[in-house]
């Protein structure tokens, strides 16, 4: 049995579910290929073959439309399930979850939504929601592996994101598995085994 198309938050209509995805991939297609400042609502309402209204009815912006396209490419890539390797687990999310970070569209996007979410606080709120799910996964993975940390473990997750965003903002290194190479003797630093 198929569900329901989600409502719309803010007419309590439903959803066309083959709308909803035209938009969506019209977005991620126009991100990979135009960066993300060039987005216009038109612009995907155009490319996805459905009126703007359509569009504006459940998003109110663009950074609200490729956030939800961010959560749906986040959502495929998640916590693996534990092995007898805590610590290859690890290696083996960030590696992911780095891999993920560093590909068109998701770097120039997550970087666009946080630039407007500076000036939307309900993209604002939408995207510590992302966010949050992020942390969420990365400190469940470190504490899987067992250690007492010599600091909060929230502040390890902070420590690893942020030097990700550093690198996704300032362009200056690679985000990838070698940056998990980079960082690992780092965690393991902080960790009292």
């Amino acid at each position: 049995m198929t569900p329901p198309p989600p409502e719309s938050p803010a007419l309590g209509r439903p959803r066309s579910e083959s709308a909803r995805r035209a938009i969506l991939d019209a977005a991620t297609a126009l991100a990979v290929r135009d960066g993300y400042t060039a987005i216009t609502i038109k612009g995907i309402a155009e490319a996805a073959g459905v009126g703007r209204q359509t569009v504006y009815r459940w998003w109110p912006t663009r950074g609200a439309v490729l956030l939800e396209a961010l959560a749906e490419i986040g959502a495929a890539h998640v916590l693996p399930a534990p092995t007898a390797d805590p610590r290859a687990d690890l290696r083996a999310f960030l590696d992911d979850t780095f891999t993920l970070a560093a590909k068109k569209p998701l770097a120039n996007v997550l970087i666009g939504v946080t630039a407007d979410a500076v000036a939307d606080p309900e993209l604002a709120a939408a995207r510590r929601g992302y966010i949050a799910g992020r942390r969420t996964l990365l400190r469940t993975a470190l504490e899987r592996c067992g250690d007492t940390w010599r600091v909060p473990v929230e502040t390890v997750v902070d420590m690893v994101f942020g030097a990700m965003w550093y690198r996704l903002m300032n362009e200056h290194a690679e985000v990838g598995p070698a940056f998990t190479d980079e960082l690992l003797p780092a965690l393991d630093a902080l960790s009292r085994d």
